[in-house]
């Protein structure tokens, strides 16, 4: 059985948020996942953090700011969890990860074009004659080839799920 950490190592789940700046709903939902085990209670039920779960939610914090799904997360969670395995899995996590990075810039790109296209074409008169509202009401007067799925950018994950929905 492990030798439980010292209490005066351990912090409240207000602490953890504090020193990883990841609010507290997020941390309970992260535990709800699977992403962050449980940790233990004291008597009157508070939740005590010891420095592995410091870690743990610093690396998913990291993680989520350089855009990594959740599934991912765990996948590299995984791996961290079993330093003797090879890295040849996390490497092609971020592979595929950067992938859909790369597919969102281009995205964003034909957006910018598109939008300075459509700026740089308004008159500035009447909104009868404006083309940015009249280029909103018609996709097809769009020049850039940019995504016509609802929200705007999807990864090439997302797409060939939304194509294979009815």
């Amino acid at each position: 059985m492990p030798a439980r950490p010292a209490l005066s190592s351990l912090r409240t789940i207000g602490k953890l948020s504090a020193a990883t700046g990841v609010k507290i709903p997020t941390i309970r939902f992260y535990e709800q996942i699977g992403l962050l085990p449980e940790p233990p209670r004291t008597a009157s039920d508070r939740r005590l953090y010891d420095a592995a779960a410091l870690q743990r939610l610093s690396f998913i914090r990291h993680a989520r700011q350089l855009g990594f799904d959740l599934d991912a997360i765990r996948s590299l969670l995984d791996l961290s969890d079993h330093p003797d395995r090879p890295c040849g899995e996390a490497n092609a996590i971020a592979e595929r990860h950067l992938v859909d990075v790369s597919e969102k810039i281009a995205q964003l790109q034909a957006l910018r074009t598109e939008l300075k296209r459509m700026t740089a074409e308004c008159a500035g008169g009447r909104v009868s004659a404006c083309k940015v509202i009249e280029v909103l009401h018609d996709h097809d007067l769009c020049a850039a080839g940019h995504d016509r799925t609802e929200g705007g950018l999807m990864t090439s994950r997302r797409r060939s799920v939304a194509r294979l929905t009815p």
